[in-house]
């Protein structure tokens, strides 16, 4: 017997029957892949099986990386991880019994918080070419990029895929980090080089960095560097020492509030010296250790590599459209593909099936991650159509936000659409559906508008 049928879900689907059955139920007790989800530009589809949370224990082993924090995280309250960069990545402090998630949230949007991110390995590229290997791996212009400056940016692939979008700090003219997200991206970079032969040394490096995020971020940070801390600009570096251990200080973060991370070089040996010394400094401040603020950051629209985005999404389908330049005389990799693909937009007919928007949605608030790319519909419909990669709420807006995935047809800001919700988020809604509405993104302003947003103010689609 074949494994899928019309109702676009693998074997065992059950027919619709009534309103309820024939919706979000429908996924719920079928788990199989929704076929109706227009996923034939992509060579491996998004798994949308609705399997639930699935509870399994996570086995700590030597297979997976430690980080040089991972003992402090745990002793800070850690306990529930993931892995990032094949490495142990904390993902809960506050137990759900004590507000969870939520409560992390409360600390980071009025007090201040330090998060263990040395997940976000440093891969240093340096050497007398450094600078033209740079321009060649990235789509914006590195040339534009001082000394102790950094950029976000993204990588692609000759055929427009975003391999990784990093923080790209430059440490000096002939010296810079990635500060990657999670994909192994030295092997590119090694890769690359292998056949362009650029006069640099490209290899992972002993600097891990913690993030201080909140609003009294900079009272803490001026209470650990002095005062020169407020002279930092978005995306500016500074030297410094915390308990005498050399460290480089950005202002920058992953949630839209004010924020910093502290880059501790010999963080292998030094680890402790510097966490002791930032918590000891952050109680007058009513410092936390929490997870990374996945909340927020959903708020700001920032976007995560391998939940939102991955190596076969195009930049023109996740609002990274701003990161491929117009201007840029210099060769880069993705270049010839990213140019070819925004010329078939400009002329009506992107190339693509699916873009990501952002979508208000009804249901009980969502406080924890998703387990499932919850499906979307056309309202009233049985077919899904689309899915949810990051949701959570908005205590500010008062309502569920996500960034999701939608036919290009069904983008436009004001479209009207369905959510299939789990059990525990769909108490009092029949059939498990909820309404739900294409809306703007960012859904809440950031303390320091990111580039996109400049870029939108100055009339241009792309950044400098």
């Amino acid at each position: 017997m074949n494994d899928q049928d019309t109702s676009g879900f693998a074997a065992h689907a059950v027919p619709p029957s009534d309103p309820v059955a024939s919706t979000a139920e429908l996924a719920r007790e079928n788990p199989g892949q929704a076929t109706t989800v227009d996923q034939s530009d992509r060579r491996v589809p998004i798994n949308l099986r609705q399997s639930g949370r699935t509870p399994v224990e996570m086995l700590i082993s030597t297979r997976v990386r430690k980080s040089p924090y991972w003992h402090l995280a745990h002793k800070a309250g850690c306990w529930r991880a993931t892995v990032y960069n094949r490495m142990y990545h904390p993902r809960g402090y506050v137990r759900p019994e004590d507000g969870g998630a939520m409560v992390e949230y409360d600390a980071l949007i009025n007090h201040v918080t330090m998060w263990n991110v040395a997940v976000e390995r440093q891969i240093c590229v340096k050497g007398p070419d450094a600078e033209a290997f740079v321009d060649y791996v990235i789509t914006r212009d590195a040339t534009r990029i001082k000394p102790m400056h950094g950029k976000y940016v993204i990588l692609c692939n000759e055929a427009g895929g975003i391999l990784n979008d990093p923080v790209l700090l430059r440490i000096s003219e002939d010296e810079f980090w990635f500060s990657i997200s999670d994909s192994d991206l030295e092997f590119w970079l090694r890769g690359v080089n292998i056949g362009k032969g650029f006069d640099v040394t490209i290899g992972e490096i002993d600097v891990a960095p913690v993030q201080i995020q909140g609003p009294k971020s900079e009272a803490l940070m001026v209470d650990l560097f002095g005062e020169a801390v407020r002279d930092i600009p978005y995306y500016g570096l500074m030297a410094g020492k915390v308990a005498g251990r050399d460290v480089i200080i950005s202002q920058t973060g992953f949630t839209g509030e004010k924020g910093y991370e502290i880059y501790l070089y010999d963080a292998t040996l030094y680890a402790d010296d510097m966490w002791n010394a930032v918590l000891k400094a952050g109680v007058k401040h009513e410092l936390m250790v929490i997870a990374p603020a996945h909340h927020r950051r959903i708020a700001a629209g920032i976007l995560s590599w391998g939940q939102d985005i991955d190596q076969e999404t195009l930049p023109f389908q996740c609002n990274l459209a701003y990161q491929v330049p117009r201007k840029k005389e210099a060769d880069y990799i993705g270049k010839k593909k990213l140019e070819e693909v925004r010329a078939q937009i400009e002329a009506g007919n992107p190339p693509f099936k699916m873009k990501m928007v952002g979508i208000t949605f009804g249901g009980l608030p969502v406080t924890d991650y998703a387990s499932d790319f919850w499906l979307i519909a056309h309202t009233g419909d049985s077919d899904p159509v689309g899915y949810i990669s990051s949701p959570w709420y908005s205590p500010e807006l008062q309502i569920n936000i996500a960034l999701a995935w939608v036919p290009v047809a069904d983008s436009e800001i004001g479209t009207q659409l369905e959510v299939w919700l789990p059990d525990e988020y769909a108490v009092g809604h029949p059939g498990n559906t909820v309404s739900a509405e294409v809306v703007d993104v960012p859904f809440r302003p950031s303390v320091n508008p990111n580039a996109r947003e400049v870029a939108k103010y100055k009339g241009r689609d792309y950044a400098d």
